[in-house]
């Protein structure tokens, strides 16, 4: 069965570079984004995990937690750390699930139920669609997700751009245009009322008469 948005996003239990989890568990009260890798030691995850480690901290400021995924054990995810490390310059402090049964990817429709029930012998091509990006909320559902091919990098930067919007837009009766950025103008959506809209935030523009556009609320 296929994950949409809005939909719980399905809980586990699994190993870990930082212990056992349970995944609803370790997303508490806040957000968290689970990013998916085919198999350890491949170039462009390599790059991909480190850039997303040079960004904890900017994902920690808006209370997202970060995790990865890799099909393959535990026990290689220590050596590929090093690797993005002398690759990237960055260490991976998150912690990084091993699938080495393939749980989690067929868990989340990455993989097919008919993939087995081993990571041994498989190729990056064999896990090519482990390319997943799902950002979760703090009541568990699903509010965006990715899928990338394997040759083309992440870009983590409209994941961090799409975070600020999907929680700026959690708390306001607002949506963000087309290639928004934090401070810019956003749209008063069609449940607010042209009454309420002034009410709300002061002063509006009308663009079209579902079209309505004001600068984005402080707080």
């Amino acid at each position: 069965m296929s994950l949409r948005i809005n939909d719980i996003a399905p809980d586990f239990t699994a190993e870990t570079t930082q212990g056992t989890i349970k995944f609803h568990e370790w997303i508490g009260d806040g957000w968290a984004i689970l990013f998916s890798h085919p198999k350890n030691f491949t170039p462009v995850c390599t790059t991909e995990l480190g850039t997303m480690a040079g960004l904890e901290g900017d994902f920690k400021k808006r209370n997202v937690k970060i995790i990865g995924i890799s099909v393959d054990p535990v026990e290689s995810h220590g050596k590929w750390q090093d690797d993005i490390k002398t690759a990237t310059g960055h260490s991976v402090n998150y912690p990084l699930i091993g699938d080495k049964d393939l749980k989690v990817a067929k868990l989340y429709d990455m993989l097919p139920g008919g993939a087995g029930e081993t990571s041994e012998g498989r190729t990056p091509a064999d896990n090519a669609t482990v390319r997943s990006v799902y950002v979760i909320g703090p009541d568990k559902k699903i509010k965006l997700v990715l899928t990338y091919p394997m040759t083309t990098g992440r870009n983590f930067d409209e994941i961090l751009r799409a975070v600020d919007s999907m929680q700026l837009t959690a708390k306001h009766q607002v949506a963000t245009p087309a290639n928004w950025k934090q401070g810019e103008d956003v749209i008063i959506t069609a449940a607010v009322s042209n009454e309420d809209a002034i009410k709300r935030f002061g002063a509006y523009e009308t663009i079209l008469p579902y079209l309505r556009k004001t600068k984005q609320p402080s707080a």
